[in-house]
């Protein structure tokens, strides 16, 4: 995380655990992206409390390699990734149909920032007891808005009341983090984002003590719609 080595590799053992408990609760597999969130924070943190170790100048191979792991989870992974859990947990319908298209502008961010990742040298410096991330591209604003749509945006048009409250968490998390940490944003927002995981792990807590709504369009015996037919 963005203060020191010791609260990154805290905040990653924790997360590791926490995702560890949350795949435990998975029963489909639609269910395993989503849980994995936690998982991949963990790592994502621990890459970060690695990172904060070759400062400064001690290892500036390691610590380039460690920059650009980051990297890929912060602009690359999370845009990408996060769309498509959520879209993974939806059913068939409109909710559905609206996630695939904001997945697919999830995948052309990411992309986007994958080139610039490759193209221009990115660079993690501490300033100010933090770690930013100086990664140069083109049509800031966009690419900003392209990602908030991706990360934040799409668990707000899940028909699952955690994962909504996941989204809005991932909101005020974002304007917060840009309001008050604009130039170590990625590093403080992750971070922010990280802390969420808990939702993560009551949804699938939930889902597991059977508020699990059937596949749509699911008929008794009798033809009529199964009265278990209840959405998160």
């Amino acid at each position: 995380m963005c203060f020191s080595a010791t609260v990154s590799f805290t905040a990653g053992a924790a997360l590791l655990l926490i995702g560890a408990a949350t795949t435990r609760q998975v029963g489909r597999r639609e269910d395993l992206a989503f849980a994995s969130i936690p998982l991949l924070f963990g790592v994502q943190q621990l890459i970060e409390g690695a990172l904060w170790l070759t400062f400064p100048d001690h290892a500036p191979l390691l610590n380039k390699v460690l920059t650009y792991a980051y990297s890929l989870f912060s602009h690359v992974l999370w845009p990408i990734y996060v769309p498509l859990a959520v879209l993974a947990l939806e059913p068939a319908g409109r909710r559905r149909k609206v996630l695939g298209g904001i997945a697919l502008a999830g995948v052309v961010i990411g992309l986007y920032l994958l080139y610039f990742l490759v193209r221009l040298p990115i660079q993690a410096v501490v300033i100010g007891r933090h770690i930013a991330y100086v990664s140069p591209h083109f049509d800031a604003a966009a690419a900003m808005a392209l990602y908030l749509l991706a990360t934040c945006v799409s668990p707000l048009v899940s028909s699952h009341r955690m994962v909504r409250l996941f989204g809005i968490a991932a909101v005020v998390s974002f304007v917060a983090a840009y309001a008050f940490y604009a130039f170590w944003f990625i590093s403080v927002w992750c971070f922010f984002a990280a802390a969420m995981s808990g939702i993560v792990w009551l949804h699938l807590r939930q889902r597991k003590a059977g508020r699990i709504e059937p596949a749509p369009n699911m008929h008794n015996a009798r033809g009529r719609p199964d009265p278990r037919e209840n959405l998160v």
